[in-house]
């Protein structure tokens, strides 16, 4: 069984980073300044380079389709920093249909603020079509990022990472 874990692992990760590759550019949807305390709110766009590390977990599941991953990534550009997450993945039986979720927690400067806030993932790909979406979870962002919101996008060109992120967040001015 360990055998076919790491077998259907290392198929999973294949499997995953294709569908985050090949996924649409997320919509952003605008902030709406109601929902937040009173103030002004900024939408921006920040991109760059990232590197990742996927880790399997043996955690012993009775379901060999089922797989969980440690990530560990490290970003450059407009967002500097480092996450760490975990994902969870089913791979059905049926060639090029699965799905992921994860969660993980970044740490480090968007444009000149720093602070936390955490990504939640949840991608399908159904029979070899992609949909994939990376949302900030409302409220999670702390110190200079609090009021943070928006939506991530990862492209994978010639095994090269790159994220994409329309972010809003309140005026400092």
């Amino acid at each position: 069984m360990p055998g076919n874990f790491r077998f259907n692992a290392i198929v999973f990760i294949g499997l995953c980073l294709w569908m985050a590759g090949a996924s649409a550019y997320a919509q952003t949807e605008s902030a709406d300044p109601t929902s937040h305390s009173k103030g002004k709110f900024v939408t921006k766009h920040a991109s760059g380079a990232f590197e990742v590390k996927l880790t399997p977990q043996n955690d012993n599941a009775s379901d060999p389709a089922v797989g969980r991953m440690s990530i560990e990534k490290q970003f450059h550009g407009d967002l500097e920093g480092t996450s760490k997450g975990q994902m969870l993945a089913h791979m059905t039986s049926v060639k090029g249909s699965a799905g992921y979720v994860a969660i993980e927690k970044v740490s480090g400067t968007l444009g000149r603020r720093s602070g936390t806030f955490v990504l939640q993932h949840s991608a399908t790909m159904d029979r070899g079509a992609p949909h994939l979406t990376i949302t900030v979870v409302p409220d999670s962002g702390t110190d200079q990022l609090v009021g943070l919101t928006g939506k991530m996008n990862i492209i994978i060109t010639d095994g090269k990472h790159s994220y994409e992120f329309e972010y809003t967040m309140p005026d400092t001015q």
